[in-house]
């Protein structure tokens, strides 16, 4: 029963409310689809902060994804025991990055008084979700070596399953509690995005890519006169 609601209701339930809040936050408040970015406030930390948690967790996301969508590439990326120790290494690596990101936006928000005064309930709750989220990755990559083999033996089919309508938790559900937690956080904080600074990766500004420069001419001969 609880492998039922963990591993097949939370996630139709989570995916269910982060689309629907997602559009209804966009068509009643699209102004908010942002990052609410407190750079101005405090750039030197953030930069550091920023630079080490999206460099880190976009590649582990799309590792996650590939060997999802592609199991049999991924396999066969794994085949070699050098590869393995290769990917298995990166991964650990990219986790400590992603947590010492996460730390960093932490401790900007508790010893910068300015950032301090913007900062909400919600945006503690989510640093705190994301801290604990990647420190139960790193530390079930540490636990139980070569997750990159075993994923696709287990959390693999489950989300294939999800994904065809077909729920089978039966692969996940003879896993360690200490994965199971890994897996329920994801779930959790797909929920959490419409509600969150998360939803700012939906709205990813790929126009400026083409969009031409503007130019901007400051009128500073009314400042001087004053």
């Amino acid at each position: 029963m609880t492998d039922q609601l963990l591993f097949v209701a939370l996630p139709y339930a989570a995916v269910l409310i982060a689309v629907v809040m997602t559009v209804y936050r966009y068509r009643n408040n699209r102004f908010s689809y942002s990052s609410l970015s407190s750079q101005l406030l405090e750039n030197s930390v953030l930069s550091w902060a920023s630079v080490a948690w999206h460099y880190a967790i976009v590649l582990i996301l799309l590792a996650h994804v590939l060997a999802t969508v592609f199991p049999g590439a991924w396999a066969a990326l794994l085949g070699g025991q050098f590869r393995l120790y290769v990917i298995e290494i990166t991964g650990m690596g990219l986790a400590l990055l992603a947590i010492v990101g996460v730390v960093l936006f932490i401790w900007r928000r508790l010893t910068r008084p300015r950032v301090r005064v913007v900062t909400s309930t919600g945006d503690w709750v989510l640093l705190v979700m994301l801290l604990v989220q990647v420190v139960l990755g790193f530390v079930t990559a540490s636990a139980y070596r070569w997750g990159a083999l075993w994923y696709l033996h287990t959390a693999a089919p489950w989300l294939e399953s999800l994904v065809r309508l077909d729920p089978d938790p039966s692969t996940v559900a003879m896993l360690p509690w200490l994965v199971k937690l890994h897996f329920v956080g994801g779930f959790v904080l797909i929920a959490m995005v419409p509600f969150t600074r998360l939803v700012h990766a939906l709205v990813i500004p790929v126009e400026y890519l083409w969009r031409p420069y503007r130019v901007i001419v400051w009128n500073r001969r009314q400042a001087l006169r004053k």
